[in-house]
């Protein structure tokens, strides 16, 4: 049994920054040689579904209210107060508890949104 043998079937994790595909990450053998392992392993949880799709909306949701900051800032008062009315009215119809049967889960006793982002 020759030394060099043993040492060929161990694995070394890389003690300095590296770029390349094939790694081992915890254990030998995974994430593998395909790059759409790691992608099926990470999809699998719907919860991280969930969250792109949350990442996607609120990065929308971001972009459009840079939009309106931008409107906004041309300092036409009919813009200014269509925006705000528009705020009010969507609010109206989406943020208040006006056409809601029963208040959902965890929602606090207020008709005001939160404050942060």
């Amino acid at each position: 049994m020759d030394g060099m043998s043993n040492m060929e079937q161990k694995s070394y994790t890389h003690m300095t920054f590296f770029w390349g595909r094939n790694s081992e990450i915890l254990f030998a053998g995974w994430p593998g040689t395909r790059t759409g392992m790691l992608i099926g392993e990470g999809l699998k949880s719907n919860r991280v579904v969930a969250g792109v799709l949350r990442t996607i909306m609120h990065a929308m949701r971001v972009g459009l209210a840079y939009l309106l900051m931008l409107a906004v800032m041309s300092f036409n008062v009919g813009v200014l107060i269509v925006a705000i009315l528009g705020h009010g009215v969507g609010f109206f119809f989406f943020g208040s508890r006006a056409f809601q049967k029963t208040p959902p889960p965890g929602k606090a006793s207020t008709d005001l949104p939160a404050t942060n982002c």
